[in-house]
């Protein structure tokens, strides 16, 4: 019997689609004495999952229920398999993308600003905010009171199962859509990362969507930053140490640029981050996977994974190969 253990804050019930040959053990950050498994399910919140992991023994698996492991390898091992949840984050983090990258353009965040004021005639400060970011100062009529997504040039920093899902999202919209990657590719056009610095000067909007790794971390730092486009927007789903924080704070004070992030370095943001403060800015908690879908669709992929396993056949979401 192959015992799997599962975070202790999920009810049993999500497992009943699990395959038959397991026992299923439940594992919490609390537990005081410990547990032999042989497939671990770690816990979303990755703390709670480091808190468990010194009372588990035996692990020879690791199924993620998130499409990032970073601090997975670290903790368990090399001695460990692991897979990721490829795939079960696409719809959620790509629609966060997209309404992110619409309310922006569309200036939300400052009607919402506007809402909460109650005064009806601040809705020009639309118009100013547009000149601003833009330098163009020509006075228009109907006045300017939010932008177009219909015809922008893209540029997806990521091209993976979720880059792909933000595409085809995005493809009503008549975008024009750049692709990078670590690795050049064709059909579709994939460029390679040195390719970013060219890249970087054609997009109205640059959206983050790559994992977290050495080579990622800070890839967004003051140069790229000031190659962008005057006014263009920044969208970060993807990790925070991707991006440079105090490059970013400045380009914003500065009004170089405006950004949307669900992932932030430091993360979660301390009281009284510069960040909070910043103008043309919209932050939320890292929420873009969290969605009523997340979880069965999250154990959905890990109970495949496990028939897989049973049956001696290769698991699909290899991130990491025990040695």
């Amino acid at each position: 019997m192959l015992r799997v253990g599962y975070p202790a804050t999920l009810s049993k019930d999500w497992f009943r689609d699990f395959p038959e040959g397991i026992e299923l053990i439940p594992v919490s950050d609390k537990m005081v004495h410990d547990v032999e498994i042989d497939v671990w399910i770690p816990d979303p919140y990755s703390t709670r999952a480091i808190r468990a992991w010194p009372r588990l023994r035996g692990v020879k698996l690791v199924l993620s229920m998130m499409a990032g492991t970073e601090w997975i390898p670290g903790t368990v091992g090399p001695h460990v398999t692991i897979c990721n949840a490829h795939g079960a984050h696409n719809v959620s983090t790509a629609e966060w993308t997209v309404s992110a990258i619409l309310a922006m353009l569309k200036y939300f965040p400052l009607y919402l600003d506007i809402q909460r004021s109650g005064v009806w005639k601040r809705r020009f400060e639309a118009s100013k905010l547009c000149a601003e970011l833009h330098g163009d100062t020509r006075e228009m009529y109907p006045p300017v009171l939010g932008e177009e997504l219909t015809g922008k040039t893209i540029l997806l920093i990521g091209y993976g199962a979720i880059g792909k899902e933000i595409e085809r999202m995005l493809k009503p919209f008549q975008v024009e859509v750049l692709r990078l990657a670590r690795r050049a590719r064709t059909e579709p056009e994939v460029h390679a990362v040195s390719d970013l610095d060219i890249l970087l000067p054609k997009a109205d909007v640059v959206v983050l969507i790559l994992p977290a790794t050495a080579e990622s971390r800070g890839l967004i730092g003051t140069h790229q930053l000031a190659l962008m486009r005057q006014g263009a927007l920044l969208v970060n789903a993807a990790r925070g140490p991707v991006v440079d924080t105090d490059a970013l704070v400045e380009a914003l004070r500065a009004g170089k640029v405006r950004a949307a992030l669900d992932v932030t370095d430091p993360e979660p943001l301390p009281d009284g981050h510069p960040l909070w403060s910043c103008p043309n800015l919209l932050i939320t908690p890292h929420v873009g996977a969290s969605t009523p879908e997340f979880t069965p669709r999250a154990l959905r992929t890990a109970a495949d994974e496990l028939r897989r396993y049973l049956t001696g056949e290769p698991l699909k979401n290899v991130v990491q190969e025990a040695t």
